[in-house]
C-alpha cells in the first residue's frame, strides 16, 4: 500500500507540472513563429523551394499546435453532423493536407518577414482565446493574422486563423457547401483528394530571400 500511496501521489505531482507547464497562447505563437523564421533563414535547402524539408518543417513545428478536426467542423457547417463518422475522419484528413500545402507555399516565399504578437486579452481561467499578430515586410503593409485559440489538454490549439479579417473556416464554409450540395460529402472528399495529389506533384516556388 505504501509502494501505490506513492505512485498515485507521484503521478499528481507530474501532472501538476504538466499543468504548470502548459505555454500561454500568445508565447507559443511568437515561439512557433521565431522558430520557423529561424529555420527558413538557414536552410538552403527550404529556400531553394525543397518540398520535401519544407513539408517536414510544417509537421514538425506548425501543425502539433493546431485543432484541425473543429476547423474542419467549423468549414463545413451544418453539413458535419450529418457525415458519418468515417466521412468526417476523411475529410478531416484532405483538409488538413490542404492547410498543409497553403503553409507549404507561404513559407516558400518568405522575404525577411518579422511577426509581432499582441498582448491578448483574456482572463486566467480562459479557455479560448484570440491571438493578434502583425506581419511586417520591409516594402509592404502590415497584415494582420489573427488565430482563435482554445485550451486542451495537450495545451492551446488554434481552430481558425483569419488574415485581415478574413476567417480561414469562414472562408472555405461557401465553397465546402456548394460542393456538397452537389456532390455530397464524400464529392467532397474527392474534390479535395484530387487537388491536393495534384498539388503534390506540383515544384514548389524558391524562396525569396536576400
Amino acid at each position: 500500500m505504501g509502494i501505490l500511496f506513492r505512485i498515485v501521489i507521484g503521478f499528481f505531482c507530474m501532472l501538476g507540472v504538466a499543468q504548470a507547464e502548459i505555454i500561454a497562447p500568445d508565447a507559443l505563437i511568437k515561439t512557433t513563429a521565431d522558430e520557423v523564421i529561424a529555420i527558413i533563414k538557414q536552410d538552403k535547402d527550404i529556400q531553394a523551394g525543397n518540398q520535401k524539408k519544407t513539408l517536414a518543417l510544417v509537421d514538425a513545428k506548425v501543425l502539433p499546435h493546431f485543432n484541425f478536426a473543429r476547423m474542419t467542423q467549423s468549414a463545413a457547417g451544418r453539413y458535419w453532423r450529418t457525415a458519418a463518422a468515417e466521412q468526417k475522419q476523411a475529410l478531416t484528413a484532405e483538409f488538413r493536407n490542404m492547410l498543409v500545402r497553403t503553409y507549404t507555399k507561404a513559407f516558400t516565399v518568405y522575404r525577411d518577414q518579422t511577426v509581432e504578437v499582441k498582448p491578448p486579452r483574456m482572463v486566467a481561467d480562459a479557455t479560448e482565446v484570440t491571438i493578434k499578430t502583425v506581419i511586417n515586410k520591409p516594402g509592404a503593409q502590415p497584415i494582420t493574422v489573427d488565430y482563435e485559440m482554445e485550451k486542451t489538454a495537450d495545451g492551446w490549439k488554434v481552430y481558425d486563423v483569419s488574415i485581415e479579417g478574413v476567417s480561414m473556416a469562414a472562408s472555405y464554409r461557401g465553397t465546402f457547401a456548394s460542393e456538397i450540395q452537389e456532390k455530397g460529402i464524400d464529392g467532397l472528399i474527392k474534390t479535395l483528394a484530387d487537388r491536393n495529389a495534384s498539388a503534390a506533384n506540383a515544384p514548389l516556388r524558391k524562396a525569396e530571400t536576400k
